[in-house]
């Protein structure tokens, strides 16, 4: 009786628990933590799709032919290869009577002309731009000499020469925006220093060459002019103090400037230069950089041209006739290379002729036109021209004006063409 009633009442209390926990489920559910009503976002597992707006259609319509235009792509093995062949005509203008340069003319002032045949001008630049001058300067024995008996004894004979390159690396160049570098020549070029326009490197440089003596009596000069203009093998930079004694020299036509210029203080006299006339003539013609002269040695010339033979003699002394080649060789460098020479007999005219190069310098126009698309004979000589229209009313000033420039250039060896693989 009494396990009867146990299991009753345990009965009762099973079904009590099951009540109590039915009647609770509610409470448990609330009592978890709730969801923020604020989610971002649609709440549905499956959204309906939504319309493409317009310019995802064009953005889509657009991938889809770029796909289909790579895929159809046809690779083109051939290689086009546009050459261009830049010519530069620097060029100063002055008044033909009075020797005034003209300034302020623009790129429509000009019409350059070559074989005639009138171009297009590609590129202009304004005079007074910074200058960029390589000074050869020739200090042998000869101008030992030729300065010394020039002056009659009464100072050194090597100030002939080192006087004009002092007095222009003093006065004309300016930091920061000019360069200047120095080659002093006899038997062969030796840079003495780099283009820089440290005044401490530039007072050094002279007083180098105010120490030294030269050391042989040759002068070849067209093996100078050459290795300024071109660079190549020579000795190292003196100031640069290198443990190698020869070195590359890069030369004028490697120095990316607007206004580029030599200036060569020489006699003109050439005893045996491995490159002959001819030769340096068509590297002047080619490099395209204005070269102006003073020439050296007039002095002496005219103190003792009536003791020198027609044709120099045994001791090698020049003769007449070899300064009289010397004095035409150099006009037709300066000529040739749109520069001008400048003969110096007395030390009073250096800072008029120095100044006149200064000005001249930089008040060059800077004119170019592409001769690529042409084709022509490689080392073919072309005539170039440049005139000058002052009131735009297509008539050349010719008569006014003069117009100084380089007279031609030669064809590239490896002159481009149009077309090529």
């Amino acid at each position: 009786m009494q396990t009867v009633f146990l299991r009753r009442f345990s009965a009762l209390i099973v079904l009590a628990i099951s009540a109590f926990l039915l009647f609770n489920t509610d409470s448990f559910a609330q009592s978890r933590q709730q969801k923020s009503d604020t989610q971002k976002g649609v709440q549905k597992k499956n959204q309906r799709p939504v319309p493409k707006t317009e310019e995802e259609l064009k953005q889509e319509e657009q991938r889809r032919k770029q796909e289909e235009e790579e895929k159809n792509a046809v690779v083109d093995t051939e290689v086009l290869k546009i050459k261009t062949n830049i010519v530069n005509v620097d060029t100063v203008v002055y008044n033909k009577k009075t020797g005034q340069i003209v300034t302020g003319l623009k790129k429509e002032n000009f019409a350059v002309f070559e074989n005639g045949v009138k171009q297009d001008i590609t590129n202009f630049a304004m005079p007074e731009a910074p200058i960029t001058v390589s000074l050869v300067v020739e200090f042998s024995k000869w101008s030992e000499i030729f300065g010394f008996y020039g002056n009659q004894g009464q100072e050194a004979g090597t100030l002939e020469v080192i006087r004009p390159v002092a007095y222009f690396l003093s006065r004309f160049i300016k930091a920061p925006d000019d360069y200047a570098s120095v080659i002093a020549f006899d038997l062969r070029p030796t840079p003495i220093t780099d283009f820089t326009n440290d005044p401490n490197r530039l007072r050094q440089t002279v007083d180098l060459l105010l120490r030294n003596s030269p050391a042989f009596r040759e002068n070849n000069i067209y093996d100078a002019v050459k290795f300024a203009l071109i660079g190549g093998k020579g000795d190292s930079v003196v100031l640069e103090n290198s443990k190698e004694r020869t070195a590359i020299y890069g030369g004028m036509i490697s120095v990316k400037s607007k206004r580029r210029a030599i200036i060569l203080v020489t006699s003109g006299i050439d005893t045996f230069s491995r490159i002959n006339y001819g030769e340096v003539r068509k590297i002047i013609q080619e490099a395209g950089v204005p070269i102006y002269i003073i020439g050296t040695g007039n002095l002496f010339l005219k103190l003792n041209e009536h003791r020198l033979s027609a044709e120099g003699d045994i001791t090698g002394m020049p003769g007449r006739l070899d300064f009289a080649q010397a004095n035409n060789a150099m006009k037709t460098f300066a000529t040739e290379s749109g520069g001008a020479f400048f003969p110096v007999t007395f030390p009073g005219e250096l800072p008029s002729v120095l100044g006149s190069i200064n000005g001249l310098l930089r008040s060059q126009y800077s004119i170019a036109y592409d001769a690529g698309e042409n084709k022509r004979e490689a080392g073919k000589k072309n005539k170039l021209q440049v005139k000058v229209d002052l009131n735009g009313d297509g008539i050349y000033e010719e008569k006014q004006l003069v117009v100084q420039h380089r007279p031609f250039y030669l064809t590239p060896k490896d002159a481009p063409t149009q077309k090529g693989k």
